[in-house]
């Protein structure tokens, strides 16, 4: 399996159309999946597709990256695995008293 990065996406991309894109160009789709917010649900403008044939990255990278889906040029890239995330909530410690003596409110 290989998973793809496809980036500079217009809002309106939705999974399906993603998944569209891949199909009509000759590629067995698993899934595609474009990133939103979390809060807003707007498309951050970029998404993830994994073809089911490893061996087709390299090919659809070549064939698609650069083409148009509605009115942009999109970049397709091998996606990077995830970095690891530190600090379990951020960074910001999750609201624990660090023994400041003043739970954890005011200035520090």
């Amino acid at each position: 399996m290989a998973k793809l990065y496809v980036g500079n996406l217009a809002y309106e991309v939705t999974d399906d159309s993603l998944q569209q894109l891949f199909s009509s160009n000759g590629f067995q789709v698993e899934s595609a999946r474009v990133v939103r917010d979390m809060n807003s649900g707007r498309s951050r403008g970029f998404g993830f597709v994994e073809l089911a044939a490893g061996e087709d990255m390299t090919r659809a990278i070549t064939q698609l990256n650069g083409s148009n889906l509605e009115g942009r040029a999109i970049l397709v890239n091998e996606a990077r695995p995830q970095a690891p995330r530190s600090g379990g909530r951020g960074g910001f410690g999750g609201g624990r008293d660090r023994g400041r003596g003043h739970g954890g409110r005011g200035r520090y």
